[in-house]
């Protein structure tokens, strides 16, 4: 939902950004291998409590993500890196949850859940992405994609400042992991309904 707004605001410093790595030969699967790496070591940080350092670490992680595709975009764009890039969002997504679900025995069932609908929103995202691409249907409303860009009501924005919140405070996560969880199915919803839409005839 904040996705398209935050697209707009970051659009040059990203493009900036991107240009000084394209000039020192940086190449964006390289920043997406870094920022999969550093979110990976933000939800171990996460898991043994700390909660700020593992709060850093996402950060730099969005912000390798939000390189790489500028980077992609500045150099040569590849079927490759757009497939690795949205396979690690998912995965840090539900990493982060599950470091939260291993720091705390009261955060176990509410991170648990949370993992589950994550890959519920992963699934309907890229099952939507395979079925449009299969009918040659694509979307600029994100900006330049390489494929479908489904949206909902939590995507990567909401996702990333969920996280920042319960790594702030991190009392909060259980009820907010329950109630954030519960908007994830209404995105699965929205996007079910979506398909049905588009995809029944």
């Amino acid at each position: 939902m904040l996705d398209p707004l935050f697209v707009r605001l970051l659009k040059n410093p990203l493009d900036r950004g991107a240009e000084a790595l394209a000039a020192r030969g940086v190449s964006a699967d390289t920043v997406t291998w870094t920022g999969f790496g550093l979110g990976l070591a933000g939800a171990l940080a996460i898991s043994g409590g700390f909660m700020i350092v593992g709060m850093i670490l996402l950060a730099a992680n969005r912000l390798a993500d939000g390189l790489d595709g500028a980077l992609a975009r500045a150099t040569k764009a590849s079927d490759y890196g757009a497939y690795l890039d949205i396979v690690s969002d998912f995965i840090i997504y539900s990493a982060a949850a599950g470091g939260f679900a291993l720091a705390s025995p009261e955060n176990a069932t509410a991170g648990v859940v949370l993992m589950v609908s994550f890959m519920g929103t992963g699934a309907a995202f890229l099952a939507f992405a395979v079925i449009a691409a299969k009918r040659g249907i694509d979307t600029d409303a994100r900006g330049a994609k390489s494929f479908f860009y489904v949206g909902g009501l939590t995507e990567g924005s909401e996702t990333i400042l969920f996280f920042f919140i319960v790594c702030l405070w991190p009392h909060l996560f259980p009820l907010a992991a329950w109630i954030f969880a519960a908007l994830c199915w209404v995105t699965i919803a929205q996007r079910v309904i979506q398909a049905k839409e588009l995809f029944r005839n």
